[in-house]
């Protein structure tokens, strides 16, 4: 069964930086994706890497990079200069034989 796990969230100042990773169990994805969902919001869509291509929302673009371990399985998303307003719970994401698969989340907490 495939699994994501992520993990390096935590609580930083504004400007600080935090490194989350993403683990997939079982597979091998050629497309993976950050998303984050604020309190009373909906999840949305961070970044996407799929081979050597990247994109990000216009918001995180330029604080944050996505990327490949060198293990194809994991992901991870540098976010530097955060803000408060990139407080949320960040996401995993593929999609597996066409279904949305996502991991338990992390909590992300930027204080101003």
């Amino acid at each position: 069964q495939v699994q994501l796990v992520e993990s390096g969230g935590g609580l930083v100042q504004a400007g600080g930086s935090l490194r989350l990773s993403c683990t997939a169990s079982g597979s091998i994805f050629s497309v993976m994706d950050w998303y984050h969902q604020a309190p009373g919001k909906q999840r949305e869509l961070v970044a996407t890497i799929s081979g050597g291509r990247t994109n990000y929302a216009e918001p995180v673009r330029g604080r944050f990079t996505i990327s490949r371990g060198n293990a194809k399985n994991t992901m991870y998303l540098q976010m530097n200069s955060l803000k408060p307003e990139d407080t949320a719970v960040y996401y995993c994401h593929v999609l597996n034989y066409g279904r949305d698969l996502w991991g338990q989340g992390t909590q992300v907490t930027v204080s101003s």
